[in-house]
């Protein structure tokens, strides 16, 4: 790995990452904050739980811990409630100061630059990572947006930060038992989240069971582990949230990557499994007709035919576009079966329906003001079907 240059306070910083709070290194970390920390956070974080500590000294230095590691220290540029002026970032990294744009510090640490995601510029060092924080996650090179500085064990992307923990919107989303032996309150922390989901903190992945069906379905016994995820609107984190049919809950934050590679158990009908009220919506929602792997899914509803169709342009746009079938299409798909939902959907891929010319912008219902709604019916839908397709290969 690269050496980055030899600046201020930066090696007391990465000397310290994952230590304990007693390490010399750590205290030594302490007094160049200003000694004793002036306010200390203590919670527990998921289940099974981890304890987080966050240390904040009034200079506007913060140290992070995890169950008596350091995995993060936080250098607090612009003013916060708990440190009125703020660190002068010159003190810790030479050659940079609190107007520093991302290019700014690219040359002083020379250090290899990288984003995890859009939003989130950081650099690799030696022993850690920095990840810059702009305003509004912008401006990476104009001068005084910069906010701070955070340091971490894990690389950025791969890991949710540290200092995410303490999010306000979905921090407190489990609740615990009040038995000695801790645990989740299923049905309070079920409770919570759905509340936080009708207020538009959190929204839904809809290839997951959804949030009101999981514990219906965890009751039926039909599914060895049921999961819903939920994702933080404000820190983006995951919330994966899981009964199993032996074993305790589990409530866990993960950032994408590991979210997706979750085993993901087939969804039964809700005929097994839901009342009466439940299956009545269902009858109400789409339907898996048909599909070309990596090319189109056709959904059915209430006797009208939807197709929804892959695009792509290049490198940089890969979508789908849902359209209903016109009377002309409804008539050659009778006639010529999936051989003419083939030829619609390349005819369709073929006119770029993300530009306004094409006969299929105006009819892609993805863009319409219930784009949001159609795309969750026609995920549920094929959801649907992956579980039925698994049915009939095992029996």
């Amino acid at each position: 790995m690269e050496r980055w240059r030899t600046s201020t306070r930066l090696p007391m910083i990465l000397e310290a990452l994952c230590l304990s709070e007693e390490d010399p290194a750590v205290r030594r970390l302490a007094g160049a904050f200003g000694g004793g920390p002036a306010t200390v956070r203590e919670r527990l974080v998921g289940e099974p739980a981890r304890r987080s500590r966050r240390l904040r000294f009034a200079s506007g230095g913060e140290i992070i811990v995890h169950d008596a590691a350091v995995v993060a220290v936080l250098l607090h540029l612009a003013p916060t409630p708990g440190a009125p002026r703020g660190l002068d970032l010159s003190d810790w990294i030479d050659g940079a100061d609190n107007d520093a744009t991302l290019d700014d510090l690219k040359k002083a640490l020379e250090a290899p630059r990288h984003f995890a995601g859009m939003g989130t510029p950081y650099f690799t060092l030696d022993g850690g990572y920095a990840r810059a924080d702009f305003k509004d996650r912008r401006g990476w090179n104009d001068a005084g947006n910069l906010l701070g500085i955070t340091v971490t064990v894990e690389q950025p992307g791969l890991a949710c930060g540290p200092d995410d923990d303490d999010c306000p919107a979905c921090a407190d989303l489990l609740v615990r038992t009040s038995g000695s032996g801790g645990g989740v309150d299923v049905d309070a922390t079920a409770d919570a989240l759905t509340a936080a989901l009708t207020a538009g903190l959190l929204t839904e992945d809809a290839h997951w069971v959804k949030l009101a069906d999981l514990r219906p379905l965890h009751a039926s016994g039909l599914m060895e582990r049921v999961e819903c995820q939920l994702t933080c609107t404000a820190c983006r984190r995951i919330i994966c949230f899981t009964l199993f049919r032996d074993s305790s809950a589990t409530f866990g934050y993960h950032v994408l990557n590991d979210a997706m590679r979750r085993p993901l158990e087939a969804i039964p009908p809700v005929e097994q499994w839901g009342e009466e009220a439940r299956i009545a919506q269902e009858d109400d929602a789409m339907r898996y007709v048909d599909h070309e792997p990596g090319a189109w899914f056709l959904v059915e509803k209430q006797g009208g035919l939807f197709l929804d169709a892959r695009y792509s342009y290049n490198t940089m746009l890969d979508d789908s576009a849902l359209i209903r079938l016109d009377e002309t299409e409804l008539k050659s798909y009778r006639a010529r079966g999936r051989d003419a939902i083939s030829a619609l959907a390349k005819r369709l891929a073929d006119n770029a329906p993300y530009k306004e010319e094409s006969p299929f912008h105006q009819r892609d219902l993805f863009r319409g003001p219930g784009g949001k709604q159609y795309r969750e019916a026609v995920t549920a839908a094929i959801v649907n079907h992956t579980w039925l397709a698994q049915q009939r290969r095992t029996t």
